[in-house]
């Protein structure tokens, strides 16, 4: 699934082809709206709230969108051929005299009146990139809860806002826990650390075409997609299994020497027990690349 530096990205996309340019073209392919005619009607911005896409359209108008895991939004020049995928998976058409976005396999699309929002998204936490960010607000919402399992918690959208499952995987490493950790066993110090560095991460990466945890050439990340390979900081070999709440389990990834706290039983893919201490949790700093 997308995570808020993608979603990002994708908004300045589609705010760069189309704000402040009138709609020629107008197509929503979804039974609930088909009948919609956006044309003739100003594209006033394009707005990311957490893993949202907020389009804003003249006349108080918002088409909201979410991509989940195999949604996008292409845009292309005028003429050009459109290549996201075959016809019966486009979903939405915007289209202006010089540009036209196509929304591809888009599981969630609304229109909604622009003062109506916050039906769709009102629910969700601070966004890390967004300007309602409250790093207290965001520690706050993730300890509510403190029985519950770092990696879970960290993923609720109502918590806070942008974080997927790569950044869930990447930050329990930084922060020297197992993602199943309960966030109330989580260390005051490395508690008041995680808003910081979420954000950091995001931030650094929502100008990026790859995503990159590490400051380290040519390892992009430190744990996600690495399963069996060595630690970049140990040489241990980087584990995986599944964390979810029964509706939907999600690949995890953890180095157990590195990583302090609670694993998966066997069953889920992973391994039971609990890992070592790690000898430290600092990290580089997400902020170098060599490159």
């Amino acid at each position: 699934m997308p995570e808020g530096d993608t979603v990002w990205q994708a908004a300045r996309r589609l705010h760069v082809a189309l704000a402040g340019k009138v709609l020629i073209r107008s197509d929503l392919r979804v039974p609930r709206f088909a009948t919609a005619d956006l044309t003739g009607r100003a594209v006033l911005d394009v707005t990311p709230r957490g893993k949202h896409l907020l389009t804003r359209i003249e006349g108080g108008l918002t088409l909201h969108s979410h991509l989940r895991m195999d949604g996008s939004w292409k845009v292309y020049e005028a003429g050009r051929r459109w290549s996201g995928g075959p016809a019966h998976q486009i979903r939405a058409v915007l289209g202006t005299a010089d540009r036209t976005a196509v929304g591809y396999r888009l599981p969630v699309l609304e229109l909604l009146r622009t003062t109506d929002e916050a039906r769709a998204v009102g629910h969700l936490g601070p966004d890390l990139l967004g300007p309602d960010w409250d790093p207290d607000r965001a520690l706050e919402n993730l300890l509510r809860d403190p029985g519950r399992a770092l990696g879970e918690a960290l993923l609720d959208q109502r918590n806070l806002a942008g974080i997927g499952n790569v950044y869930k995987s990447e930050l329990c490493f930084l922060l020297g826990v197992t993602p199943w950790l309960p966030v109330g066993a989580l260390p005051a110090d490395r508690a008041a650390r995680l808003p910081v560095l979420a954000k950091k991460l995001l931030e650094f990466n929502r100008d990026r075409p790859v995503r990159v945890t590490t400051g380290l050439r040519e390892q992009d990340l430190f744990v996600y997609g690495r399963a069996l390979r060595p630690c970049l900081r140990c040489a241990t070999p980087v584990r995986s299994g599944n964390q979810g709440d029964g509706s939907r389990a999600r690949p995890t990834y953890w180095c157990p020497r590195c990583q302090v706290g609670p694993t998966p039983p066997p069953e889920t893919g992973g391994r039971s027990g609990t890992a070592h201490h790690p000898t430290g949790y600092g990290s580089p700093d997400p902020g170098r690349r060599h490159r």
